[in-house]
C-alpha cells in the first residue's frame, strides 16, 4: 500500500474509532436525560458507526469540510457531564464552530448549550398513551419510530395499535410486517408475540392489538389506555364529524390524520404553519406527503422572492391504493397496472398548500404522475417570482434555509450529481432540494423537491405529535 493510501486508511480507522466511542454516549444522552443528538439535522441515535461517519462526511455538503469524529466524541464525552434539560443538540454545527476555536470543550459548550444546562428533567410528568388507528405503511413507519425514541426524553407511549377483523394467524402477521419491510429494511431489535393476550412486544415496548371495525366499538380503559392522542392512519375518516368518533371513545382525547383533512379540520405541514396548533384543538390533519414536501419549499421562497403563479408536478411512487393488475378501480387510470405503467393522475396538494399558506390561494395548480417505483417521489415546481433572480441566488438562500433556520427540519439540500431516488429512502426531511436541478431565468424558477413520501412524511407527524402533547424540545446551538 502505498504511503498516501496507508494515511487514509489510518485515518479512517482513527474515525470509525472515535464513532464507536460516541455510540453508546449518543445511547445514555437520550435515555438517560432526554437529549437528542442531530449533525445538521439528521439524528444519530441507533445509527451505526459507518452511518455517522457518512454524518461527518455529509457537512462537505453543509459547510464545506468533512468535519473531525474525534472532535464530535470530545464534545459527546463533555455533554455527558453537564446537567442537560431535555433538549436537541445539533453536534454537527458545534463540531464545525469546536474545530475553528478549539480549547477546553466544556468552555467551548458553556455558552450555546446555556439556555438548557439547568438540570430539569423530563418536559411530562407522566407519559404520554398513543393509539395507532390503522397498521398500514404509515403505521408501521410511526410504531418503528415511538419504540425506536422508547426512553426519558420521548415519553410518547405506543400503547395499542387497532386493526379490522381477526383472521387466523393475524397478530403474527402483523407482528412479521413490523419486522420485516421491503422498502425500509429490518426492523432494529427484537419482536415476540404474546398471543393470549392479543400483544406485540417490540424491544420491551408492550403493544395491545385491538380489534375493531369501527372507533365506535373500541373503549381504550378497559386497557388501562387514559387521555391517549390516536393517530388515524385508515385514511377512512377526514372531516370533524367522522374523526370525532375517535374522540367519544372512552379514553381517547384527541386525534392526527395522517392524510388530508377535509372542512374545518385544520391541516398541520409542521415547521410551516404549526403555530396555528390551540391548545383546544382535539382534531387535526398532517395533510399528506407531497403537501409536507412542498410547502417549506414554497414558504421559503415566496418570504424572499415573491410567488406570482405556479404549477407542481409531483412524480409520485405508486401506492396501496393502485392495482398491481389491471382491474377495476374507482379512480380514472388507478385501475392500470401501478407496476407496469406510468399513470396520470390527480393530487389534491398544490390546494392543500393554501391552507397552511394562505397567501397562495389562487396562485398553484397541480397534478400527478405515480411511477414504478415503490417509494421516494419527486415534487418539480414550476414558478413565476416578483422578482428576478439567479440560480446561484436561489440555492444559496435554500441552502441557508437547510442549514440554519426554523425549518432546517424540513428543508434538506443537496449537491451530488449522482443522487437517485433510491439514495433518499429514509430520509427524515419533509422534502430535500436537488440543487443542481435548478433553473432559474429571469423571474422565472424551477425547482426540483424529492421526498420520501413514507419515511419522511412519518418524521413530519411526530414532530406534530411532540407538539400536540407538549414534547416539543428546543434545538440548540439557536437559529
Amino acid at each position: 500500500m502505498s504511503t498516501s493510501g496507508s494515511l487514509l486508511f489510518e485515518k479512517w480507522k482513527k474515525q470509525q474509532a472515535a464513532v464507536e466511542q460516541m455510540i453508546p454516549l449518543i445511547g445514555s444522552l437520550y435515555r438517560d436525560h432526554g437529549v437528542t443528538i442531530s449533525f445538521f439535522g439528521r439524528r444519530l441515535l441507533n445509527n451505526s458507526a459507518i452511518d455517522i461517519i457518512k454524518a461527518h462526511r455529509y457537512a462537505i455538503q453543509m459547510v464545506g469540510e468533512e468535519l473531525e469524529a474525534s472532535k464530535s466524541l470530545t464534545l459527546t464525552k463533555a455533554m455527558i457531564n453537564m446537567s442537560l434539560a431535555p433538549v436537541q443538540v445539533d453536534l454537527g454545527k458545534l463540531c464545525y464552530r469546536f474545530m475553528r476555536v478549539g480549547g477546553d470543550p466544556k468552555a467551548f459548550l458553556k455558552e450555546p448549550l446555556a439556555s438548557v444546562n439547568t438540570g430539569k428533567g423530563s418536559i411530562l410528568k407522566e407519559p404520554q398513551d398513543i393509539v395507532l388507528y390503522g397498521f398500514g405503511r404509515i403505521g408501521r413507519l410511526l410504531a418503528r419510530m415511538l419504540i425506536e425514541r422508547a426512553g426519558s426524553g420521548n415519553k410518547m407511549r405506543l400503547r395499542a395499535i387497532v386493526v379490522r377483523g381477526v383472521d387466523k394467524g393475524d397478530l403474527r402477521k402483523r407482528a412479521s410486517l413490523l419486522r420485516r419491510d421491503s422498502v425500509h429494511g429490518a426492523f432494529s431489535g427484537s419482536i415476540t408475540v404474546d398471543e393470549a393476550e392479543n400483544a406485540i412486544i417490540a424491544n420491551g415496548v408492550y403493544i395491545k392489538v385491538i380489534y375493531a371495525n369501527s372507533p365506535s366499538e373500541v373503549d381504550y380503559t378497559k386497557y388501562d389506555i387514559n387521555n391517549a392522542l390516536v393517530i388515524d392512519n385508515t385514511g377512512l375518516w377526514r372531516d370533524m364529524d367522522e374523526l370525532g368518533q375517535h374522540t367519544k371513545c372512552p379514553g381517547a382525547s384527541k386525534v392526527i390524520l395522517t392524510a388530508p383533512g377535509k372542512g374545518t379540520v385544520k391541516n398541520i405541514v409542521y415547521g410551516v404553519n404549526h403555530q396555528d396548533i390551540e391548545p383546544s384543538d382535539t382534531i387535526l390533519s398532517a395533510a399528506s406527503c407531497t403537501t409536507n414536501a412542498i410547502s417549506p419549499v414554497l414558504k421559503a421562497i415566496n418570504n424572499e422572492f415573491g410567488i406570482v403563479s405556479g404549477h407542481m408536478e409531483t412524480i409520485h411512487s405508486y401506492t396501496n391504493d393502485q392495482n398491481l393488475i389491471d382491474n377495476y378501480h374507482k379512480g380514472d387510470r388507478r385501475g392500470r397496472s401501478a407496476p407496469l405503467n406510468m399513470v396520470l393522475t390527480s393530487t389534491g396538494a398544490a390546494e392543500a398548500v393554501t391552507k397552511c399558506l394562505p397567501e397562495l390561494k389562487g396562485k398553484l395548480t397541480g397534478n400527478a404522475l405515480r411511477v414504478p417505483t415503490p417509494n421516494v417521489s419527486l415534487a418539480i415546481i414550476n414558478l413565476n417570482l416578483r422578482l428576478e433572480i439567479s440560480k446561484d441566488e436561489v440555492n444559496n438562500y435554500l441552502r441557508k434555509m437547510a442549514l440554519n433556520s426554523p425549518m432546517q427540519d424540513q428543508i434538506d439540500y443537496t449537491t451530488s450529481s449522482e443522487l437517485v431516488s433510491s439514495d433518499l429512502v429514509g430520509t427524515t426531511h419533509a422534502g430535500v432540494v436537488d440543487s443542481l436541478a435548478t433553473i432559474a431565468d429571469g423571474n422565472r424558477l424551477v425547482l426540483y423537491v424529492w421526498y420520501d413520501n413514507e419515511y419522511g412524511y412519518s418524521s413530519q407527524v411526530i414532530r406534530l405529535m411532540l407538539d400536540v402533547v407538549g414534547l416539543k424540545k428546543l434545538v440548540v446551538p439557536e437559529t
